[in-house]
């Protein structure tokens, strides 16, 4: 075994890295660097392991200090794109992938480039990246399976059904490119297909493939009615997606609890110190399968609002909040919110609007962040953005816990891999939004999917006021609009008003015995 440099040390904690014991190479790694104050491959080696433990901030403090230091080799270039993207600074992510993307030729390196322009909503340069890289590599699924997510948000569905048909060709197992197909609301799946994803299943190993294609076979069974065959693939790739999770509905339900106590009247009569200019920013907050891209889709067309989509800093910035905060005591989201300096607020406040104006295609005074999962950090919102807006979507109980059930979301939503657990999410956010209006009324307005579907003039009307805006009849003409959706829902909203969906929940019945019972009244709304 070569000793790195001469530091026996370095060498004992690469070895730890590679085997994944963290701690272990971060205690042999800070030894080090006590002993060798500020050598460039130990702060580097330190910078990693922070990355993999999730420590994003000391991540980027340890690599930039090893790059200070002459570490300036492409592999610690590499780590530090890898790490702004991680949080979220998709601008500097950006420039450090097109440095770097030219000297590495790792496809995932390469197709994670497409993916931040996905996210910055520069979805024709992210079709036009992956036609690049589909040229140099025709057979790479990977690469086929961005640029079909690229074509369904631009609302080329033939085109991208191609691309996931073509990744398929190539590997029948591919899950994702299977369930890209199952998504699509037009029912595109053959029965051919039923068969092929059935032998692909019997062949899988890998459950990164297996978990959405038993998504994608449960899709094509429920859209032909055989309801007990597409409740047993749900039930089988949600298990699939639950094992490695280890998810505690508890946790949810605890921190609501102690919000509930910690926030309460007098919190909310308190004033900023703090005002920032500029447009106001409005979240859509709701569940996951709620309605909120359709609502973002109807203000969207507002001479007034702009629709940004999902933006995904505001639970970046509160990981930061977190890890900086730590170091002074915190351990709780909500001994944050009420330690939080003024000037860290602002500041916060400030990162929040600028990274957001990466997707501005306006100056309209509002914009709309759809997020769904931001109600849980509604205080940390409201704390650094005291100008913000909110705006509930919330969807029948049953409906929106089964649509959650039956859709093959990342760990980003790991409660709706269990009918119980989705239940008691389901719990936890309407407790949350009770105590919320109990205790600052008028801080959030409230709409029922099911109204805006029945009475969209109506509900919308009541949306406007409470942002202080005019009517528009452009709202109503929101299937018009050819903006870019990354949603679930990009083909749904892009026709006229309908009930599909609704009721989903009941040829399922039978199976669904946990979720009324983690409902419980609320299973009857």
């Amino acid at each position: 075994m070569n000793v790195i440099a001469g530091y026996p040390r370095l060498t004992a904690a690469e070895k730890e890295l590679a085997d994944d014991r963290l701690d272990a190479a971060a205690g042999l790694l800070i030894q080090h660097l006590r002993e060798n104050r500020n050598e460039p491959r130990g702060l580097a080696l330190l910078g990693t392991v922070a990355m993999k433990q999730g420590a994003l901030v000391q991540a980027e403090r340890f690599l930039r200090q090893a790059m200070a230091q002459g570490a300036r080799s492409l592999d610690v270039k590499r780590t530090l794109a890898l790490v702004l993207h991680q949080q979220e600074r998709l601008g500097e992510a950006l420039q450090a992938f097109d440095f770097l993307e030219p000297q590495i030729q790792d496809p995932q390196f390469r197709a994670l480039k497409g993916l931040i322009l996905e996210k910055l909503g520069r979805n024709e340069d992210a079709i036009g990246y992956y036609e690049k890289l589909i040229s140099e590599d025709p057979l790479n699924t990977q690469f086929l399976i961005g640029y079909g997510h690229a074509l369904r948000a631009a609302g080329r569905t033939d085109d991208a059904v191609a691309a996931y048909r073509r990744a398929i060709d190539v590997d029948i197992e591919r899950g994702e490119a299977w369930w890209g197909l199952a998504a699509i609301k037009s029912k595109v799946l053959t029965d051919e297909d039923i068969a092929t994803m059935k032998a692909g299943l019997e062949s899988a190993v890998d459950v990164r493939n297996t978990i959405p294609l038993h998504f994608a076979l449960a899709r094509a069974l429920h859209d032909r009615k055989r309801h007990q065959e597409a409740f047993e693939h749900y039930a089988e790739g949600n298990r699939l997606q639950a094992d490695p999770i280890k998810y505690d509905a508890s946790e949810l339900t605890k921190e609501v609890e102690s919000f509930s106590r910690v926030f309460r009247e007098e919190y909310f009569r308190r004033k900023p110190s703090f005002h920032i200019e500029g447009s106001t920013p409005v979240f859509i907050i709701s569940l996951p399968r709620a309605g909120s891209t359709l609502l973002e889709q109807m203000l969207d067309r507002h001479p007034a609002i702009e629709g940004v989509g999902e933006l995904l800093y505001m639970r970046a910035l509160l990981r930061s909040a977190t890890e900086l905060y730590t170091n002074r005591g915190c351990s709780t989201v909500e001994e944050l919110v009420l330690r939080l300096t003024e000037s860290d607020k602002e500041a916060f406040g400030r990162d929040y609007l600028a990274r957001a104006q990466l997707h501005r295609r306006t100056d309209l005074p509002f914009f709309i962040d759809k997020m769904p999962m931001n109600w849980t950090d509604v205080l940390f919102i409201r704390e650094i953005l005291p100008h913000a807006r909110f705006v509930e979507i919330r969807r029948n109980p049953m409906d929106c816990c089964f649509s959650n059930f039956a859709h093959c979301f990342s760990r980003a939503h790991a409660a709706s891999s269990d009918l119980q657990g989705m239940g008691r999410a389901y719990v936890d956010y309407v407790r949350l939004m009770d105590h919320l209006d109990e205790v600052a009324p008028g801080l959030i307005h409230h709409v029922v999917y099911e109204d805006l579907i029945d009475e969209p003039e109506q509900e919308l009307r009541k949306v406007l006021a409470y942002l202080g805006l005019p009517w528009d009849d452009a709202v109503l003409r929101f299937y018009e609009s050819d903006r870019t959706v990354r949603t679930p829902s990009a083909e749904q909203v892009r026709r006229p008003l309908n009930r599909e969906g609704m009721g989903a929940w009941k040829p399922y019945a039978q199976w669904l015995g946990p979720l009324r019972e983690a409902l419980g009244p609320l299973a009857d709304v």
